[in-house]
């Protein structure tokens, strides 16, 4: 038997239990991974509370990102070796390509059972090996928060050396786009209710920051800084509250990743008439593929890049860390280690 934790009998983190469940076998083309460390992620609040699936089949273990060692393979499972570290990829039908509609059935953690348990079974397409400079903790940040940031700074977004690109706040996506940003050659601008996450932000290489709580017009900010010309690329994770600011500091021509519903899932009053003078492109970012993934670890392996950790509980305070996590008041990334 192996410790698990457990969505069951309602919604909320007073339904998270820890339980005991069997150590799964792999079957064919399957690998057994022991874990090794989780990170968390805003969704995993989200399925917790019943926001993404109020019809969510019980129990789940929840959790999608993590790092562990392959310690069985299943018939004919060969592409990783006994001992090897590997993560799960968020989307595990999301190889290469576009997505489809499909893909969103096989997300870990919700519709799939996730990876809060000491050991899961994955199909060994659905993982992939992780950066040897890494630490365990700082390889479980990678699945979500890692391959998003990419997926908007390099993938879609295609920053490039000169542009100036704003980062929503300091969580793991925003502090991933701060450095992906800074490998292409770009300024960029941090925006924060916190004076001191600021200051953090600027010691991983932001350029400038923007304190939203004292500077309510933050887009004003962003075309002042910018000379009147505006953001090339905005990395949104607000949502209702942020959208239009992000399309007023946009410069014409200019991008928004939308990546985030920390302040609302709707925008009243949309501003079409704005978007339309900026020609703003705005793309939704939903994670993204293995192939992106495995592009992301190479450049995370060729600079040495090292992804920034807030807090680390042990398996056994998994629900602290949950706690933690749901008050919203942390740099980087909160993980579990095993």
């Amino acid at each position: 038997m192996m410790k698990a934790y457990v969505i069951q009998g309602g919604f909320g983190l007073d339904h998270v239990t820890e339980a005991d469940l069997p150590i799964p076998s792999p079957a064919r083309g399957e690998v057994l991974i022991r874990m090794k460390a989780v990170s968390l992620n805003a969704r995993d609040i989200g399925v917790i509370d019943g926001f993404y699936n109020p019809e969510l089949c019980e129990p789940l273990v929840p959790v999608s990102d993590g790092v562990g060692e392959v310690i069985a393979l299943g018939e004919h499972a060969v592409k990783f070796q006994i001992g090897e570290r590997v993560s799960p990829i968020f989307t595990q039908s999301w190889r290469s390509g576009e997505a489809t509609r499909e893909n969103w059935i096989t997300s870990l953690g919700s519709p799939l059972q996730g990876l809060l348990a000491e050991y899961v079974v994955l199909p060994e397409e659905g993982l992939v090996r992780v950066p040897e400079h890494l630490t365990d903790i700082e390889a479980a940040t990678l699945p979500c928060a890692g391959v998003t940031a990419w997926h908007a700074i390099v993938e879609e977004g295609k920053v490039k050396a000169g542009d100036t690109v704003v980062v929503q706040g300091t969580g793991g996506v925003s502090l991933f786009a701060l450095q992906f940003a800074k490998l292409q050659g770009a300024k960029v601008i941090v925006t924060s209710s916190s004076d001191a996450k600021l200051a953090q932000a600027k010691a991983l290489g932001a350029d400038h920051g923007i304190n939203y709580k004292s500077n309510a017009e933050w887009d004003q900010a962003v075309l002042a800084y910018t000379e009147g010309r505006g953001a090339d690329h905005i990395v949104d994770l607000g949502g209702g509250a942020t959208l239009n600011r992000s399309i007023s500091a946009l410069k014409v021509g200019g991008q928004i990743s939308i990546v985030g519903i920390l302040s609302g899932a709707s925008v009243e009053g949309l501003a079409i008439v704005p978007a339309i003078l900026r020609r703003a492109r705005l793309q939704a970012i939903n994670v993204g593929s293995r192939d992106m993934f495995e592009r992301m670890n190479a450049a995370i392996a060729h600079y040495e890049l090292r992804p920034v950790v807030d807090t680390v509980y042990p398996f056994t305070q998994a629900l602290a860390a949950l706690g933690h996590l749901a008050k919203g008041s942390y740099f980087g990334k909160i993980a579990i280690q095993f």
